[in-house]
């Protein structure tokens, strides 16, 4: 599968150790910075991601900032983005299952690297429902157009 990731300073260690765990289990990933601890803005890196998902250039996408929170907002303001922000393994299976996400984020800061690296393995492998699930996901298109 292509990925692509993106986090400001605060997400970088996570997101480069994410990046690594992706490659390791085979998957392509798009770089979409940063590359320095130096600080920056969270949403220039969730709008990159953002638009590689939604323009079909990855199939999937992580970001990562201090909190998850500032980039799991500014991915969703892509139309085609359904970020999700994860917090236990249960979260991101539903994410996929029931919503469809297309984007994953994550708390740099706030949430510890083994539980990190098992909700990223649980949201790439749970596929869609569909089902009762697929026109709730078309009512969130039709609120992005």
């Amino acid at each position: 599968m292509k990925i692509a990731i993106g986090s400001d300073h605060a997400g970088l260690e996570v997101k480069n150790a994410v990046k690594e765990r992706l490659a390791a289990l085979g998957h392509e990933v798009i770089d979409f910075g940063t590359t320095s601890p130096e600080q920056t803005d969270y949403q220039i890196y969730a709008h990159r991601v953002g638009k590689a998902v939604a323009s079909g250039r990855a199939e999937r996408g992580v970001v990562v900032c201090g909190s998850g929170i500032g980039v799991c907002i500014a991915a969703n303001k892509v139309h085609g983005v359904r970020a999700a922000l994860a917090y236990s393994e249960e979260t991101a299976m539903l994410a996929r299952a029931h919503n469809d996400s297309n984007v994953l984020c994550f708390g740099g800061k706030t949430m510890d690297r083994g539980l990190i690296f098992r909700m990223l393995e649980i949201w790439l492998k749970t596929p869609f429902d569909g089902g009762r699930h697929t026109p709730r996901v078309a009512k969130i298109e039709d609120v992005d157009s």
